[in-house]
């Protein structure tokens, strides 16, 4: 169950303990939609084949919040009003105005949304007490607010924020491809994306190219700054056992596209009979406690959060 990309943010105030947050949780379980509802939110088990909603290993919890959404595209309900309004024409002798097909149109919709097929999907979350990080597994920021409004009005006692830190991402990006040190663990790999300031500003963008120097230097001269980098990370330093970690840093301090190399992969299956999902989850966050806290580090330091 390795995060693939991650928000992160400082836990500020969370008082719960494994238990009350588990039976705050519950009050939030994910319900089916229920008569006209779109869509349904609330608290699954992290683990596929069910269990607690919290998940507890080495002073880390992990919950997932459950989204349930009904699809009815616009083409289905475009296409039943239209036949709809056709009957009606048929029978009143001229086509409805603009107020009867809207109309007509609210009224299929609210026929065909019980009807509707639902789709699930699950956020991810890891929350680290100890350190005070709450991530995220999340490939935008929306599906991050869905979580924190969630833990927001289940919980009396819980605030979070965005990490910021000393250096932007941007700036320091920027920078490592000007010339500048690249701080140690980490190497720059061979996707990036340049962008000019403002709006409308010019986007490049490197996939698996060698980043020439001269090349991208000429881009940052000419007013572009550097929003998503491919990275390398491995602290030969570690005493955890573990090969390297790949991932993109954005301009936003998020990461993506995040992947065990392989002698992590290989310490997963050291112990088959181990419980996998308990097994990826102490190796994922093993290696993103020394992660977070050196990328962090080479941004400067983290930004006191403002009183």
């Amino acid at each position: 169950m390795w995060f693939k990309n991650l928000l992160v943010y400082r836990l500020h105030k969370l008082s719960e303990t494994p238990a009350s947050l588990e039976e705050k949780l519950s009050r939030q379980a994910l319900q089916s939609c229920n008569g006209l509802d779109m869509q349904s939110r609330g608290w699954v088990p992290p683990k596929e084949d069910g269990g607690p909603l919290v998940q507890t290993l080495s002073g880390a919890l992990t919950i997932s919040l459950g989204v349930e959404k009904r699809l009815l595209p616009a083409t289905v309900i475009n296409q039943v009003a239209k036949a709809r309004a056709a009957e009606i024409e048929e029978q009143q002798g001229y086509k409805p105005g603009r107020k009867q097909m809207k109309e007509i149109k609210e009224a299929v919709t609210d026929e065909l949304i019980p009807r509707a097929f639902a789709i699930r999907r699950k956020t991810q979350v890891w929350i680290d007490p100890e350190q005070g990080w709450m991530v995220v597994d999340a490939a935008n920021v929306a599906k991050a607010d869905e979580v924190v409004e969630m833990l927001i009005k289940g919980l009396e006692d819980f605030s979070v924020a965005f990490i910021k830190t000393q250096t932007s991402p941007s700036t320091a990006m920027t920078g490592w491809l000007s010339g500048a040190e690249v701080p140690d663990a980490f190497t720059v790999d061979q996707d990036c994306e340049l962008r000019g300031r403002g709006d409308g500003g010019a986007t490049v963008r490197y996939v698996r190219h060698a980043l020439e120097e001269e090349e991208v230097a000429k881009h940052i001269k000419s007013g572009k700054e550097v929003t998503r980098l491919a990275m390398t990370w491995n602290d030969k330093l570690s005493f955890v056992l573990h090969d390297k970690l790949s991932f993109v840093l954005h301009d936003n301090l998020q990461l993506k596209r995040i992947a065990p190399l392989d002698l992590i992969k290989e310490q997963a299956k050291l112990n088959e009979q181990d419980d996998t999902f308990d097994t990826d989850f102490a190796i994922m966050t093993g290696e993103l406690r020394q992660l977070l806290p050196a990328l962090i580090d080479a941004l400067g330091g983290e930004m006191p959060a403002a009183v």
